[in-house]
């Protein structure tokens, strides 16, 4: 079997980084942490873990992937907040795709204790 570095960009395997969280096995303890799960379920296109990680006010009713879209990379370009210590916090990142870019700052808050992705804006 080979293990192939996690697309969120951290230098750990799939199952031993966003994987775990994507199973369900262990929540994201950090705003950045579940940012990152969710880039890497668009990546898999994992439909089912990004709207079980919507804030339920915000959530949409199902997710529309475009099969031609290949994301190519994630870099986080700051936070505010979102630690273990916070119930609300920000995270802005750059994710690329084959052709171009998408900048983001996005809010996250926590639901029953888990962090959930609401909405964001784009900062360009």
């Amino acid at each position: 079997m080979t293990t192939r570095s996690c697309p969120c960009g951290l230098p750990r395997p799939y199952e031993a980084c966003c994987g775990r969280h994507h199973t369900g096995a262990v929540p994201a303890p950090t705003a950045e942490a579940l940012m990152r799960s969710r880039y890497t379920a668009f990546v898999r296109q994992d439909g089912g873990y990004l709207l079980r990680t919507w804030h339920p006010r915000t959530r949409p009713a199902r997710i529309d992937f475009d099969p031609a879209m290949r994301w190519t990379g994630l870099e986080i370009l700051g936070t505010t907040d979102g630690s273990a210590f916070h119930t609300a916090g920000t995270v802005t990142f750059r994710a690329s795709y084959r052709g171009g870019a998408l900048h983001e700052r996005s809010r996250f808050e926590r639901v029953d204790g888990a962090w959930t992705y609401v909405d964001g804006d784009f900062p360009d």
